[in-house]
């Protein structure tokens, strides 16, 4: 005997709306905004002396924190692994994860670990313990060219993401968006300032590492370098090298990354055919003819440059030649670091030079196991003494895929300089 049809209907009508609920919880649960913090569970590591030469392989980019970890960029999760000297990358010391939005960018200073969100949030992580120590909302990063598989995009050259120190030494974040720029104190303690600017027609260079980001704004007329100070927001000046072009081209040089604390620029205009160097300060940059030209690294005082298989330290400052080395043949400078130089010769050998003298600090085949050395470099990448490097294929072009493009599943390099 059955259930009478009313009551049926009534059954029927109930079960749906559960049925309902339980796919809307579930899809909830799937989608809805989420943050996963996995905090450590063992003690920092302490600091580590590896011997030197090659001690690592790893599938992804890391990121040099404290001298003491290597942090990673996943596509929603930044994540830490340790000890700094493992030969394989390994189960994650602490993890962070954010959902639906991605990661656009990690900055390290000290033990702030600073990750930047496609929805423009803004975290700020310990790195002793993976824990978020702050938020803020900053301004969205716009379109974010997806990044090959090792992630050194995110992690090596983070854009719109700076730190500088200023004059009374605070740590300021300076983070660029389309239409606006925002200042943060580094520790955590709150936004300093906002600005709004105009899109498509100024450039953010990077900070100096006197307290200022730099931009090339052509907004008003012809495009001028523009110096902004890092803790007010307020613009100190905008400078034009002499004999300037309506259009400018600035790279940072001498920076602690890519783009955070340069201490020169290289100017070149339309229609030139030479950049310039210059140093940049407190005042206005000053001309430094040992900058002048593409292939020379910046590295304190001196420039390193590479001309005809002879190596040469000059003054930034007069030019003057200071040492000379041709005993090395032809090499690739591939990064710098305070108190090192670090160069690529025709057989991937790295060599390590101290900036001030010229004297090798070391020299060993970039190799490990059976690995091999018919490679070319990629992406690199130095901090505390490391070195990181990208191994692409030697057929390899920007247009490849992953596969096509890296020489294998671990394609990056880790040595100890």
């Amino acid at each position: 005997m059955g259930l009478p049809e009313g009551r049926r209907r009534i059954t029927a009508a109930v079960a749906a709306v559960l049925t309902v609920a339980v796919v809307a919880a579930i899809v909830y649960r799937v989608l809805a905004p989420a943050e996963v913090i996995t905090p450590a569970r063992a003690a920092y590591p302490p600091a580590a002396t590896p011997p030197v030469g090659v001690i690592g392989r790893l599938p992804v980019a890391p990121l040099i924190v404290d001298g003491r970890l290597r942090v990673y960029a996943g596509t929603r999760q930044v994540y830490a692994d340790q000890p700094i000297d493992g030969k394989h990358r390994v189960t994650p010391f602490w993890s962070y994860r954010r959902w639906p939005a991605k990661l656009a960018g990690v900055l390290a200073s000290g033990t702030m670990v600073v990750t930047r969100w496609s929805d423009g949030a803004l975290v700020g992580l310990d790195s002793r313990t993976g824990r978020v120590t702050w938020r803020a909302d900053g301004p969205e990063p716009g379109a974010v060219v997806k990044p090959r598989r090792t992630g050194a995009s995110t992690v090596w050259d983070p854009n719109g993401l700076h730190v500088t120190r200023t004059g009374d030494g605070r740590e300021v974040l300076v983070v660029v968006g389309a239409r606006r720029l925002v200042g943060y104190d580094l520790a955590g303690r709150g936004q300093l300032w906002e600005a709004d600017v105009q899109s498509g027609c100024r450039t953010d260079v990077g900070t100096t590492a006197t307290g200022e980001l730099i931009a090339v704004d052509g907004c008003a007329g012809p495009a001028a370098v523009e110096f902004r100070d890092a803790a007010t927001g307020a613009v100190r000046t905008r400078w034009r090298p002499p004999g300037g072009a309506d259009e400018l081209v600035v790279t940072p040089v001498g920076c602690v990354d890519r783009h955070s604390e340069c201490r020169g620029l290289r100017t070149v205009g339309s229609g030139d055919d030479a950049e310039r160097g210059w140093l940049v300060g407190a005042g206005e940059p000053v001309a430094a003819p040992g900058l002048d030209g593409p292939d020379a690294e910046l590295a304190g005082e001196r420039v390193v440059g590479s001309t005809g298989g002879v190596l040469t330290g000059r003054s930034a400052r007069t030019g003057e030649e200071l040492w000379r080395r041709a005993d090395l043949g032809p090499v690739r400078i591939i990064a710098a670091q305070p108190g090192r130089v670090h160069l690529l010769t025709e057989r991937n050998d790295l060599v390590t030079l101290d900036p001030s003298t010229g004297a090798q600090r070391s020299r060993f085949a970039m190799d490990i196991g059976h690995d091999g050395v018919a490679w070319v470099p990629g992406r690199a990448y130095a901090a505390d003494g490391y070195l990181a490097l990208e191994r692409l294929r030697e057929d390899a072009t920007a247009d490849s895929d992953d596969q096509a493009y890296f020489l294998m599943a671990e394609s990056v390099l880790l040595a100890a300089t």
